[in-house]
């Protein structure tokens, strides 16, 4: 006879918790953070281009005989450019492969600056490994064609194929990069006017932080030029004697030292389990039950063996004992913990898992006991 025993327990251990709550423990109280950190110029922003080009130079790894807008681009490349007349159907070649190039355009990038593009497969390439990257028009948004990219790819991975059909990779193979080939052809055209002015753009707006800023910029120009619009908006009128210095002036504004406010907050992930609170959370006293389910499923295989001249066959039996044990959740009650130690004290003592944790956090939230937003994602 042999016996095999399975236990679920429900609750797992309380580890990752601990950990957690001691790194949480641990967090600083906020501190000053420069404005550029916190906010942007509005206006001031990259602008995402787009382009559609080919690769070639592949070692027998660009898109098969299968790609019908490989062989359609390579053909109008050929008539178009070089006056070479072939339809697509005579594209044979695999060693071409389509792809999508994309950057992002900085706002001050002037006609002959260089900027960074990526390459990316657009077909069925296996590898974009010493590929070189035809010229290419990368294009906003409106159409516009602000840069030109072109040349040799730098790809941190390889593919390689064997004749069994089994193959070997490393990395990403079709994404590569070309460090500074992209040639910047047209300007955003955004230029810093004294005539209105300087909006601020907080990137999480607050009425509290906004007001802080006004006041930091206030008392920086040693003038009232700065007042908060609403929430996420700052507006600077710009002094006479900075008129003809709007760089110095930003770069005074941008590198003041702001504390923000933060709204008390819990965030949680219900699919991890995973719980972070900020330093504001408070927790009011309040009685806490939490039990935990324990599955233990006993499996036996049995022999069954037939009574003497019966003229039955030996059996083999299957027995299944199922016991189901829950804990009776002690009552445990948490004081009121005014900061986030006292907070995690409180909590870790109640020995829960992270998914435990979740349920109780919410049901903390409905009784009012947690003084915090609370964040489920």
């Amino acid at each position: 006879m042999s016996r095999m025993i399975r236990s679920i327990v429900l609750r797992p251990a309380a580890l990752a918790l601990t950990v957690l709550f001691a790194l949480l423990a641990f967090v600083p109280a906020a501190h000053a953070e420069r404005l550029k950190d916190l906010a942007s110029i509005r206006g001031i922003a990259s602008n995402p281009l787009v382009g559609y080009g080919l690769v070639v130079g592949l070692a027998g790894t660009g898109d098969n005989l299968q790609s019908a807008q490989t062989q359609q681009m390579v053909a109008n490349l050929l008539g178009r450019r070089f006056g070479t007349i072939i339809t697509p159907q005579q594209i044979k070649a695999k060693n071409v492969a389509v792809v999508m190039v994309t950057t992002r355009l900085p706002p001050f990038a002037r006609i002959g600056g260089r900027i960074d593009v990526t390459v990316s497969s657009a077909s069925n390439a296996k590898s974009l490994f010493g590929g070189t990257l035809l010229p290419t028009a990368l294009k906003a948004g409106n159409g516009d064609t602000f840069a030109w990219a072109e040349g040799p790819l730098m790809v941190g991975g390889w593919a390689t194929d064997g004749q069994s059909g089994s193959g070997v990779s490393k990395n990403h193979p079709t994404v590569g990069q070309v460090p500074d080939g992209g040639l910047v052809a047209k300007e955003l055209g955004f230029k810093l006017s004294a005539d209105k002015p300087l909006t601020i753009a907080l990137d999480r707006p607050d009425f509290t932080t906004a007001a802080r800023v006004a006041e930091a910029i206030n008392g920086r120009l040693d003038a009232v030029v700065a007042y908060a619009s609403d929430p996420g908006t700052i507006l600077v009128e710009v002094p006479k004697s900075k008129r003809r210095d709007l760089v110095r002036l930003v770069a005074n504004i941008e590198n003041l030292d702001i504390e923000p406010d933060q709204n008390a907050r819990v965030v949680i992930n219900e699919k991890t389990g995973t719980v972070v609170m900020g330093a504001d959370v408070e927790v009011m006293p309040c009685a806490i039950s939490h039990g935990a389910l324990t599955v233990q499923v006993d499996e036996r295989k049995e022999i069954s063996q037939p009574g003497p001249l019966s003229g039955g066959d030996t059996a083999k039996a299957q027995r299944s004992n199922v016991e189901v044990t829950e804990d009776g959740g002690n009552l445990t009650v948490l004081e009121r913990a005014p900061t986030l130690g006292q907070v995690v004290g409180g909590l870790n003592s109640l020995g829960v898992s992270p998914r435990d944790l979740v349920a109780i956090l919410l049901a903390m939230k409905q009784a009012g006991a947690l003084r915090a937003e609370v964040e489920v994602q």
